[in-house]
């Protein structure tokens, strides 16, 4: 049964991504000790740890010690719609995406320090910095990349592959961030879903309620070999990135499924020779009482490209 977006508290929407992870990944994460560092350090430190989905960036000292951190597949260099600015029209009530990192009404807290960020253990230095952020405070990027908790306690991943485009709006997707500042994403699940009563390959992602089909796009500037959608182009257009084989279900041929490697070295998967991506700021419909992925991305226009809906 297809069910439809709602907004969930941070607590309740922790506990279904982690019953979730469980079924994912029996492992659990490692975290080595940073007390030492954190001791001679002012700042927070940015530590790495082995995690279900390959070693991961985390908080190294300080409350929030051993917490995983995410990126937002939407923030720019210089700018993020994940604020700390009150949204009064979301689904379920008035709230706000960021907020500092004890901010319980913040869906997505963002790290922040003190001083200068202090590199863990399997950190690079040179990666590390911050930006000051209004309602937010001194935040921590990596790789150019702001940095947010979501997760309710040290050791956890219940954020990872969470697509939020129009309800919240936050127009993209969270992924755990690899020692290199790149998406760390997992495998990932293509499918299909019904658009104008047509069915349209779809990658499966998590929401507030669950996992939920959302139709994955092709570009006609790319080649079977190469993404030509970088840069500002996939903020708006995040690739369907993997970290290994990929499943599929319904009627999605599994021959016609391999990946190319993006510019950043992560793995975008591709369908019958055209790689994959999905809609920041994908449309949601009320169909038959239920919320559902509209495809309202088909034939969008972008630097002298289109992007389609992909038939299985």
């Amino acid at each position: 049964m297809q069910l439809g977006w709602r907004r969930l508290s941070r607590t309740a929407r922790a506990i279904l991504a982690g019953v979730t992870a469980v079924a994912l990944c029996s492992a659990p994460i490692s975290f080595p000790a940073t007390a030492s560092a954190a001791a001679k350090a002012t700042g927070t430190v940015i530590t790495t740890a082995p995690g279900p989905f390959g070693t991961q960036l985390v908080v190294g000292s300080g409350k929030y010690a051993g917490y995983s951190l995410y990126l937002l597949t939407s923030d720019q260099p210089s700018s993020s719609v994940c604020t700390a600015t009150i949204i009064k029209t979301l689904p379920g009530g008035p709230g706000s995406c960021a907020g500092p990192s004890n901010d319980q009404k913040a869906e997505w807290p963002a790290i922040t320090t003190n001083g200068s960020p202090v590199a863990g253990a399997g950190v690079q230095e040179s990666l590390l910095g911050v930006r000051t952020r209004p309602g937010i405070g001194v935040q921590i990027t990596y790789a150019g990349h702001l940095l947010y908790l979501f997760d309710q306690g040290p050791g956890q991943v219940t954020g990872e592959g969470w697509d939020e485009p129009t309800l919240p709006p936050w127009h993209g997707l969270w992924w755990l961030v690899s020692p290199t500042g790149a998406p760390l994403a997992w495998p990932g699940t293509l499918t299909t879903t019904h658009i104008g009563g047509k069915a349209v390959l779809a990658a499966l992602m998590f929401t507030g309620i669950g996992w939920e089909p959302f139709p994955v796009y092709s570009y006609t500037k790319d080649s079977a070999s190469t993404s030509t959608c970088t840069g500002p182009c996939a903020a708006d257009w995040p690739p369907v990135l993997t970290s290994g084989r990929a499943g599929v279900e319904s009627s999605v041929a599994a021959a016609e499924v391999s990946t190319v490697k993006r510019a950043d070295g992560t793995t975008q998967l591709t369908y019958k020779g055209r790689p994959l991506y999905l809609y920041g700021s994908e449309g949601i419909g009320l169909v038959a009482g239920l919320f559902e992925a509209t495809g309202s991305g088909n034939g969008v226009k972008v630097d002298g490209g289109t992007f389609q809906l992909v038939s299985p």
